[in-house]
């Protein structure tokens, strides 16, 4: 840093100072995002989080000097991808991803654009007569074919892995197809907290699936203890009635004289009685 021009020394010592206050440290990618919106997600995010904008060299520097108190943290350099930013909040990772989705819209892919997730036009008819059109979805290696007097997309095809730039006709074909592919808003690219580094599609995880995934995970933990008779503090309770139960009918079947089933062996040798009288009278 001794020939970098004092500003930016402030900006990097601004950034290490973050990085060490902050527990959570995520990356963001702002590219392709409207100033008035990120205007608005600041807004909204003021408070709660804390926004660095800045160049990605002087965020690598910032992050090379505060390993040494955030150990691991130098593995956050590899998402910092596109246009980079840092935001930084005491939270925690998921509801952090949560909040930036939430405020995110769709938007259509522009030629050039780096793909955020594998692009799929899916298999299908499309509101296209048949003609040219075939020769072009071909040529972005999508087959297709007449069904109906339809242009139809026989399988579903990827167009653009991610990561990778969109073709331009690819995105002319999604904008035709109406296919808005891309969002417009923080793109979190990676969380760091306590050493540990959560990817995006870690983070993206859906709210209802993984509390079904509980919930299921809860049931059956809960059968299979039952099965195997295995005594927990949510168990007891019913292993208790079920062994008092199973006791209770080995012995009314076995007619073991014991005070609590003294009285079914009772009702039982009277039913007996009474069916013997009955079939005597006949």
């Amino acid at each position: 840093m001794a020939h970098v021009a004092p500003y930016k020394k402030e900006v990097v010592a601004k950034i290490v100072k973050l990085l060490q206050d902050y527990p959570i440290i995520g990356a963001v990618n702002m590219e392709n995002l409207p100033a008035p919106q990120l205007q608005t997600m600041r807004a909204k995010l003021r408070g709660s989080v804390e926004m660095v904008m800045t160049k990605r060299r002087l965020i690598k520097i910032a992050i090379e000097q505060a390993k040494a108190a955030k150990p691991g943290i130098e593995q956050l350099e590899q998402y910092l991808y596109g246009m980079p930013a840092l935001i930084l909040t005491r939270g925690n990772p998921f509801s952090l991803s949560r909040t930036l989705r939430q405020n995110k819209s769709p938007a259509p892919a522009k030629a050039g654009q780096t793909a955020p997730r594998d692009i799929i036009i899916p298999a299908g008819p499309t509101p296209f007569a048949p003609g040219p059109v075939i020769g072009e979805f071909g040529a972005i290696g999508v087959k297709a074919g007449v069904e109906g007097g339809k242009v139809a997309v026989k399988a579903d095809t990827v167009v653009a892995k991610s990561g990778e730039k969109i073709k331009p006709k690819v995105a002319e074909i999604l904008a035709r197809l109406g296919i808005q592919p891309m969002e417009v808003g923080l793109d979190l690219t990676a969380v760091y907290e306590n050493g540990i580094i959560y990817q995006r599609d870690i983070l993206s995880v859906d709210d209802r699936e993984y509390l079904g995934r509980l919930s299921n995970a809860s049931r059956w933990s809960f059968n299979l203890a039952m099965f195997a008779a295995y005594p927990t503090k949510m168990t007891m309770k019913h292993l208790i009635g079920r062994a008092s139960n199973d006791a209770r009918a080995l012995g009314r079947a076995r007619c073991i004289f014991e005070r609590d089933i003294m009285p079914d062996i009772i009702a039982k040798a009277h039913r007996g009685m009474l069916g013997l009288k009955q079939a005597t009278k006949l």
